[in-house]
């Protein structure tokens, strides 16, 4: 079986269709076509079902690429990494939210980067749940850490850690609203003060009213700013409320520089999963990032 027909499937499997896999290899879109109908000629079975936007893998091409697929990864990285001395360590491409991975991951990951004979050169990106997972479907990434669980048997993803949201502001808001005042009254004394978020549609504002008041926030972002680093430091500076992770804003919080408005009994939790393509953790470098970093996380709070 031709490698290089194996390795357009193992793309398309991965993409959902046979443009965006075209777009990854650097084909044509007829190119692509022509080589899934080969390989289908071969098999003597079909692997795609054809639909009006991209394709799904029948049960013969979900089984093929769950066999195929690691293997060829690790034929990518034999040809990235070169047979030579001078290139001993593997490379770990890892992705995941820029907050979380630059603050828990990454430093986590670096006591791996040594020169034991067992560490690996590492490289990171940044992107939101749906990117992240769509750029490890397609062999960008070999671990990606994800809000979201992803579907499918292509990807496999480990409960990672839990994550607590906190309601905060400057302690001038939170004299402004009273002691007590919140929990007495409920979200409407929030209606009129300016709020601080990572997106116009409030997306960690709104996930905490839901989960803590029941509702819908009323008011609107008086400043979006697209990393909840900066969304911190604008909360202290007064710029407004903010639903924060508390392991991001915990320091702030000891400090005094900001205070938690409420303190539900129940707080608002997300979840964040370890992800990897199915049949990579056979790879050892993949294998014991993913490994560590559930150890790590273990002692997070």
């Amino acid at each position: 079986m031709d490698l290089a027909l194996l390795r357009t499937f193992v793309t398309v499997h991965r993409a959902g269709s046979f443009t965006r896999a075209a777009a990854l290899l650097g084909l044509s879109q007829p190119a692509v076509t022509s080589q899934i109908r080969t390989l289908e000629r071969q098999l003597g079975r079909p692997l795609f079902l054809r639909q009006a936007r991209g394709v799904t893998p029948t049960t013969i091409g979900d089984e093929l690429a769950h066999k195929a697929a690691p293997h060829l990864d690790a034929l990518v990285e034999i040809a990235e990494t070169g047979l030579d001395e001078d290139s001993s360590l593997r490379t770990l491409h890892l992705a995941g939210p820029p907050e979380f991975t630059a603050e828990r991951a990454l430093p986590a990951l670096t006591e791996l980067t040594g020169d034991d004979g067992q560490g690996f050169t590492l490289r990171a990106s940044f992107g939101n749940a749906e990117e992240t997972l769509e750029g490890l479907a397609a062999g960008h990434h070999d671990l990606a850490i994800s809000t979201a669980r992803p579907r499918g048997a292509l990807l496999t993803a480990t409960p990672l850690c839990d994550e607590e949201h906190v309601l905060v502001a400057s302690p001038r808001w939170a004299t402004r609203i009273g002691p007590g005042k919140l929990r007495r009254k409920g979200a409407h004394v929030l209606e009129d003060l300016p709020v601080v978020e990572v997106h116009e549609s409030l997306p960690l504002v709104a996930r905490y009213w839901a989960s803590v008041f029941d509702s819908r926030p009323a008011a609107s972002g008086t400043v979006v700013v697209p990393d909840l680093r900066a969304v911190l430091g604008c909360a202290v500076a007064g710029a407004g409320l903010a639903v924060l992770p508390r392991y991001l804003c915990a320091d702030a919080l000891a400090r005094g520089d900001i205070v938690a408005l409420l303190d539900p009994a129940v707080p608002p939790l997300r979840t964040y999963f370890l992800v990897v393509r199915t049949g990579t953790l056979a790879m050892p470098h993949i294998a014991r990032a993913h490994e560590w970093l559930l150890r790590a996380a273990a002692d997070w709070s």
